[in-house]
């Protein structure tokens, strides 16, 4: 058959037919533990029976009508992720890329609001935040940016986790608006800051007058045992970024704000044809109905840990391992070589798994994890890494 997909992936030797819980199965009906969950987009699972039922039930009523108009269920979802972050206004997209060009965008009108001709926003080293052409410029890694060139102008790298480099930027240069910061760093190896960042980013940016604006796209809705991964730290940012979990699947983003943030964007100055629309606010407000019911996000600490200490037991003496470390379900491995292979050998056991940074084993299982399953995915994969480790 011929094949008229555009080579911008190389998928793995696989295709999916269908899912239950953390599991799928391939068009072979063999089955698959699922420890990466779309990189942390099915955090209540696959095909969950509320959320197949509450699409089936909106599909009847009503899917689009565009911003033209008020939408009922954004407006119920925009109250209910501003009670959870504690933040005043929401802009609904359709991708965490696309939230986070509304956040790069809100950080430019605030700069002109100021007076402030070119302004410049401080991002990580390591970071990750999209791939279109304003977020791939505010994105820490220059392999994914090259032949992009020229990138978008007014963004300054600094090393993530090192809050003196934020000071030295702030001293030096009069033009920065905004930092922009994702709390654990995914695609950069699940890089944990350390424990009083943040809030120094937020004394930092109270001091200068500056935007705080934090990417939770994967980090947010319970990934590492609280609803958004800044709660950890006692403080609200600016701005918030949010998708991936959000619509477990279905597609949806949105970009918080308060403080500073708030009132920036106003009408005209930024919109979306679906974004926001009555289906995707439907499933997202299903979702996060289920992490309530659920108590997911307790859930997160607690198999997160257990996962943890496992690996962290059964790996104790591979002198290979750099690190073991996690913020809930968001868990890292780190090898002192390239292991990108592992994902292939993994998927042969049929366990679904991930490498990034090159070195970097990343596990994003679903929320609903449970205890045998996740005891499951440490021993299989402790034994993979053995083998692997060995040859």
């Amino acid at each position: 058959m011929a094949n008229n997909i555009m080579a911008t992936y190389s998928p793995l030797p696989v295709t999916f037919a269908k899912g239950e819980g953390a599991y799928l199965w391939d068009t072979e009906d063999r089955q698959y533990l699922d420890a990466i969950a779309g990189i942390a987009v099915c955090s209540i699972g696959h095909a969950q029976p509320e959320l197949a039922e509450a699409i089936y039930d909106q599909a009847k009523q009503l899917l689009h009508t565009s911003n033209l108009y008020h939408i009922g269920l954004q407006q119920e979802l925009a109250n209910q992720l501003c009670a959870l972050a504690t933040m005043d206004e929401v802009f609904f997209s359709n991708s965490g890329t696309e939230a986070n060009e509304a956040a790069i965008k809100l950080a430019r009108r605030y700069a002109h609001q100021k007076g402030i001709k070119n302004p410049k926003i401080i991002v990580a080293k390591g970071s990750f935040h999209g791939r279109t052409l304003a977020a791939l410029s505010a994105t820490g890694n220059q392999a994914i940016q090259k032949g992009f060139e020229p990138l978008v102008e007014g963004f300054v790298h600094v090393d993530y986790n090192d809050i003196d480099a934020i000071k030295q930027q702030l001293d030096n240069e009069k033009s920065i608006v905004a930092i922009m910061l994702e709390p654990v760093q995914g695609e950069g190896g699940v890089n944990i800051p350390e424990a009083d960042y943040l809030q120094q980013v937020r004394a930092l940016c109270d001091q200068h007058e500056c935007l705080m604006i934090l990417d939770e796209i994967q980090t947010g809705l319970c990934r590492t045992g609280e609803w958004f991964a800044f709660q950890h730290s006692n403080i609200v940012p600016d701005v918030m970024t949010l998708a991936k979990a959000l619509g477990n699947g279905v597609p949806i983003g949105a970009c918080l704000t308060t403080g500073r943030g708030a009132g920036v964007l106003t009408a005209g100055t930024h919109g979306s044809t679906f974004g926001g629309n009555p289906l995707a606010c439907r499933a997202a407000l299903t979702v996060i109905d289920v992490m309530k019911k659920s108590d997911l996000k307790n859930q997160a600490n607690i198999i997160g840990d257990l996962i943890t200490n496992g690996f962290r037991k059964n790996l104790v003496d591979i002198e290979e391992i750099v690190d073991i470390r996690n913020k809930g379900m968001m868990i890292g491995i780190e090898l002192e070589e390239n292991c990108p292979g592992l994902v292939k050998i993994a998927l042969e056991s049929q366990l679904l798994i991930n490498v990034t940074a090159g070195k970097v084993i990343r596990l994003l299982p679903p929320l609903i994890l449970s205890t045998e399953q996740a005891e499951t995915i440490v021993q299989q994969l402790s034994e993979l890494i053995k083998s692997f480790i060995k040859k």
